[in-house]
Order: structure tokens, then sequence, then C-alpha cells
């Protein structure tokens, strides 16, 4: 037995240990939100047991590898009974216990495992619907299925089915081509289901051929014809399903989903506006611009001819090979700007491991100003461009539209989000990717920044100003377009007209716009999101007094969501299991 020569020692020890671990449950109940929440376990095997259904009952690629498809009748109905064994799980769940944090989680994941049911819902009435144009589907589908546990088959009768489903497809494409009610959703539906039954045709074949002897003997010649059919009526669908080119000058594709579809988009966004009350927004910002714009024209001397005072500005472009300097210049005076007013704290090592990387050419037709993320792309002229490319590219991409627009892309903007969206709470970044808070955040910087002075000279509120502007007429032409009232072309020129976009520069954003893909909310989620964001600094900065630095890096650490749920968390709101959009974030005059 071992006696202490210093009892009192002992005893302020063990006093010690207990004020130490009282001291750490008092800190992990106090920062526990900070990085989970109980929702997060099912948040994340919710992801995994759909992509789980989504490997299996999916084509599966020769080797490893998971392909994309469109997903068959049966996956489509694994996955429904998925959904709704989560939202039972959510039912089940004591949502009364949650704090705030906990309740944005359950609200989201609830409404994600809805809105991914609404679309399987949809998908799977298009399929009953368009069954005249897949006669040939169960067919290739039961075959894909017989073949995920490796059941032995019949090689001269495989052959046989495959002989008689080349005549089904053709007959599919005869069908096609004498119907002109099919609208361009349902095209573009049958396309990426012939394209998936293709990819899981292949994965039978590939599965096959070569070691069955049968199969081998048999398969290979009617396999081909059947793929060189299903190829053939995807062309056809190519060819009826293509984004609409407009006749009018412009030659940009598009297609305007109507009123109705982005009225739900919105409220699918948790963005208690619509798309009308979007524009009226729009036109009163755009109007304050103006103003601001006019200031800096009198400013340089042009006094209301702001065309010429921004004439000057394009013509301040820094000569070839020279813009990469410019950028790094650009990138610390917005540093310095940051810490100068004590904004926020940048880790070191997100300042240190940005890149950067010059855009090709190619991307530059529909990316003519830089881009970011974890690295900045910068645009600027090539010498495969004709003198005028290059010269648009250089005044489009002068100094003073740069200003603004180096943090956006980098720090504290989308290279920042990449950093600690890897960082804090990562469970939300896949699972609840929006726009609003992508592009808000970023272009709430810029907004900010105006406000605080950054821009010290007429030249550089001129070129803030620009982007603003830009972001204006993001929300105006992407929504006219999609009412169906504007044509791109009427788009490319309310860029020229009213923002003072080169002509090459406004062609590549509208057609950015319309062809990429972003779909139809992504342009005029940058200035909604970031008024959005603006409202809640008002509130909680400006009003209650929270610091610059404790307000955003309470943001960024929140991770993707919708701003209304934001917002919710950092005032603590008590949120109904059902919470829908209500926010009005927006002053109109």
């Amino acid at each position: 037995m071992i006696i202490s020569k210093h009892p009192i020692t002992t005893k302020t020890t063990i006093c010690l240990l207990l004020l130490f671990f009282s001291t750490m449950v008092n800190a992990q109940e106090e920062n526990l939100y900070d990085h989970t929440t109980p929702i997060e376990p099912l948040i994340i095997q919710y992801g995994h047991d759909v992509q789980a259904i989504n490997y299996f009952y999916g084509p599966m690629p020769k080797g490893w590898g998971f392909q994309q498809a469109a997903a068959s009748p049966e996956q489509v109905q694994r996955l429904l009974e998925i959904d709704q064994s989560y939202l039972d799980k959510l039912k089940a769940f004591p949502y009364n216990a949650l704090e705030t944090n906990g309740q944005v989680d359950y609200i989201l994941l609830n409404r994600k495992v809805k809105q991914h049911i609404e679309h399987l819902l949809d998908k799977k009435k298009q399929h009953e619907r368009l069954g005249n144009y897949l006669s040939f589907a169960e067919e290739i589908y039961a075959l894909e299925k017989q073949r995920r546990r490796g059941t032995t088959i019949e090689g001269e009768k495989i052959a046989e089915d495959l002989n008689a489903l080349s005549q089904k497809v053709q007959q599919a494409e005869k069908a096609l081509a004498e119907d002109t009610s099919l609208i361009f959703e349902d095209i573009l539906f049958l396309k990426e289901v012939v394209e998936s039954l293709k990819l899981r045709l292949s994965s039978v074949y590939d599965f096959y051929n070569g070691y069955d002897p049968m199969f081998t003997w048999w398969v290979p010649e009617p396999y081909q014809h059947l793929s060189a059919r299903l190829d053939q009526y995807i062309t056809a669908l190519e060819g009826l399903g293509e984004h609409r080119v407009f006749d009018d000058g412009s030659q940009i594709g598009g297609n305007p989903i109507g009123r109705d579809a982005l009225n739900k988009q919105l409220k699918d966004e948790m963005v208690a506006y619509t798309a009308d009350e979007l524009l009226r927004l729009a036109d009163q910002e755009f109007a304050w611009c103006q103003a601001e714009l006019l200031k800096a024209s009198r400013d340089m001397g042009f006094g209301d001819d702001w065309k010429a005072a921004q004439e000057k500005v394009k013509n301040a472009y820094v000569p070839a090979g020279k813009q990469p300097e410019l950028i790094l210049k650009l990138y610390n005076t917005a540093q310095e700007f940051i810490k100068e007013h004590d904004l926020m704290d940048i880790p070191t090592l997100a300042d240190e491991t940005w890149g950067m990387i010059m855009m090709t050419p190619e991307r530059q037709l529909v990316n003519p100003f830089f881009t970011g993320g974890r690295e900045i792309s910068i645009s600027y002229p090539t010498d495969g461009m004709t003198h005028e490319q290059k010269r648009m590219s250089m005044r489009g991409n002068n100094p003073y539209f740069s200003y603004p627009t180096v943090q956006h892309e980098l720090n504290p903007g989308h290279h920042l989000q990449y950093f600690m969206n890897r960082r804090h709470k990562p469970y939300r970044e896949r699972a609840f990717n929006t726009p609003f808070w992508t592009e808000g955040w970023t272009l709430y910087w810029e907004l900010l920044l105006y406000d605080l002075g950054y821009a010290k000279t007429p030249e550089e509120r001129i070129g803030m100003l620009f982007w603003r502007m830009h972001r204006c007429a993001r929300i105006t032409f992407s929504i006219k377009f999609h009412l169906g009232e504007w044509t791109p072309q009427q788009c490319i020129d309310y860029l020229v007209d009213n923002v003072g976009f080169e002509v090459a520069n406004a062609h590549g954003e509208v057609k950015r716009s319309f062809e990429a893909n972003y779909g139809e909310l992504y342009q005029l989620a940058y200035l909604v999101g970031g008024l959005q964001l603006m409202a809640i600094k008002n509130e909680l900065v400006d009003e209650g007094g929270m610091s610059y630095k404790v307000f955003h890096d309470r943001v960024i650490k929140e991770n993707y969501m919708p701003m209304e749920l934001l917002r919710a968390i950092l005032i603590k709101q008590d949120l109904s299991p059902n919470h829908e959009a209500k926010w009005k974030f927006y002053n109109f005059k």
C-alpha cells in the first residue's frame, strides 16, 4: 500500500480533475451544435442509402465505378420505399427536443425527402404516359435484373430476344417521327431513358461476353444491331429535343419554363417571393445603381453621360500578359481592407492555398469574365482570338471591373467556401446545396465592401456598380426569358444598352445563362441571396450589436442551406417541423 506524503496534493488534484471535466462538459454542451446535430446521422445515412440503391439498380460498368443514368421503374419504386422509411423515422423523432440547429436539419431533410418523392412520382407518371415510345424497355430491364446476380442465361434465346427488340425500337422511332405533340420535357425524358437502357444493355453484354461460351457465340451480332438501333433512336430524339435555338440573330438556345414552374422552384428554395415580385426588386435595385453611377460619372467630369465615363474605365485595361499580376494585386488589396476593418479572420491555410489558372478560349465563349472556386480562372485574350475579340475581352476585364470580383472568387468568397465547407458541418454541403447560399455569400461581400467604402475613386465605384447592375440585370433577363417575354437577343441588348456590356461578353453571359445547365434560378440567386444575407447582417450586426467577425464566422460555419433557415439558426428561432418560407427580407418602396 502506497501512502501519499502529500494528501493535500491528492485532494487538490481530484478537485482540479472534477473542475476540468465539468468545464469540458459545459464546453461540449455549448459548442456541440457548432459541429453536428442529432439529425446528422439520418442525413448521412439517407444520402448513402439512396446512393446504394442507385448503384445496385442502375447500370454497372465493366470494372469499377458508377454510371449515372435514368432510374428504371423498379429503381423508382425502391427509392420511394426508402424515402417513405425516412419520413417515418423523422415522424418518430422527438422533434420538440431539438434546438434550432437540429430543427433546421430536420426541416431540410424532411423537405428533401418529400421533394424527392414528388420528383420520383412525376417520373413514374411520365414513364407510364410515354410507354408507347418505350415498348422495348421492359425486356432490357428484365435482362439486366438477371445479370445483377449472375443468373445463367441461354445465349441463343437472348440473341432472338435482342433481334426482336431491334424491331420494337425501329417501330418506336417511326411513331416518334409521326407525333408532333410531344413537348420538350417529354423528349428529354425519353432521351435520358433510352440512353439509360443502352447503358444497361451494355452492362449485360460486358458481363457475359467472353465469359459465357454460348452467349459469346450467339449474342454479339444481334447486340451490336440493337445497340446501333438505340443510337439511332437517341439521335432522332436529340434532333427533336435540343434546346430551341431562337431565330432572333443570337443563335442561342433555351427553353422557357413559365411562371408556375419558376414560382414552384422559388418555393422549393424557400424564397418567399414570386417571380413577378423579384422583377420589382430588380427594378428598385437597378434604379439605386443608376443613381450611384451618375454620381460617379459626374465626379469623373462626364456629367450624366455615364457610358462615356464607363468607356474611359474600360480602356484602362492592362497589357497582354499582365492580367495575372493585376489579379494578385487586387486580391492583396481586398485582404488588407478586410483586415483593416476587422471583418473576418481568413484561415492562414485558406489564404495560402488558393490557385490561379488561365481560362481556355472555349470556356471564354460562355464565361467572358474570370470565375473561381478552389482557384481563380482568368479570362483574358489568347493568340487564337480575332483582334476584335481580344479588345472586347481586355476591355471587359479591365482593373476596375475586376476590382470587386477577385475576392468574390477567392477569399472570403468561393475559395473560402470550399475550404470551410469541408471542415464545418460537411454533411450539409452535398445534401442541401443551393445557389442562394453559394452565390449569396460571395455577392454579399461585394455589397458590404461597397457600403464600407472599399471603392475609393469614382473609377472603382463604376467598376463595382457595373457588377451590381449586372446582378440586377440577371434577375430581369432570366425571369423575362423564362416567362416567355424576351428572346436571348433582347437579353443581350439589355445588357449592352443598360449595363454597358461589350457585345461579345453579353452574348457569352446570355449563352451561359440558358445553355450551360446552371438551372433556371441560378443567375437570379446572386443578388437575391446577397440581399438576404445583408438583411440578416442588418438585423444582427447593425441592430443587434454582433461583431462582423463573429457574424461572418457563424455564417460560414453553418454550410449550405436556404438563407431563411440560416437566419433562424442565428436568431435561435423556434421552428415548426413543416416550416415553409415566409421571411420577407426586402423593403419595397
